[in-house]
């Protein structure tokens, strides 16, 4: 399958759509990405093959430097949920995370999106500072919950998970206003 690349604003990577052949790079980015979970290197084969069409691999000098996986609800398909943002040391400070989001929903498969979730524990600052400003851009204030607890669901093993919902369909109106 040809990658689809595009170009950002100067200076960034290149944007494209993950193969399964970008899952070890993506792995090991993410293994370089503190403090996010680290999943198996088969789990990230998966997310760049299976949910190429909502995922996207930002590459500079042939290396993976950026990583944004993604999918659309099966049970809501008006929400996509943002799993995981990875931007390498090597790329960090030019809006990458940013520029990634914003190219994920300028996706086909995220045509008929109108709502965009994520998780975030409360000490993932980066995690934080990206979704605050992007939802500060777009004109939306982040409505956030706990959602999957550190007692509950987690046994006290991992940190409560906060759901963060930004509207996208406001975003939109007061874009076309």
């Amino acid at each position: 399958m040809p990658k689809d690349v595009s170009k950002p604003r100067t200076g960034l990577p290149c944007l494209r759509t993950p193969t399964a052949e970008d899952g070890a790079d993506i792995w090991e980015l993410i293994r370089d990405c503190a403090p996010l979970d680290e999943n198996s290197m088969y789990c990230n084969l998966l997310q760049a093959d299976h949910f190429r069409d909502t995922c996207v691999v930002a590459e500079m000098d042939g290396n993976v430097v950026g990583w944004v996986s993604a999918y659309v609800m099966p049970n809501d398909p008006d929400t996509v949920f943002v799993w995981q943002v990875a931007v390498s040391d090597k790329a960090r400070g030019c809006g990458l995370g940013l520029t990634m989001l914003e190219h994920l929903l300028a996706r086909p498969a995220c045509e008929g999106v109108s709502r965009l979730q994520t998780t975030i524990t409360a000490d993932n600052d980066a995690s934080w500072a990206l979704f605050r400003k992007f939802g500060r851009l777009n004109g939306e204030d982040l409505n956030v919950r706990a959602y999957y607890t550190q007692a509950l669901h987690f046994q006290e093993r991992h940190r409560t998970e906060h759901m963060v919902t930004i509207d996208l369909a406001s975003m939109a109106l007061a874009k076309a206003a």
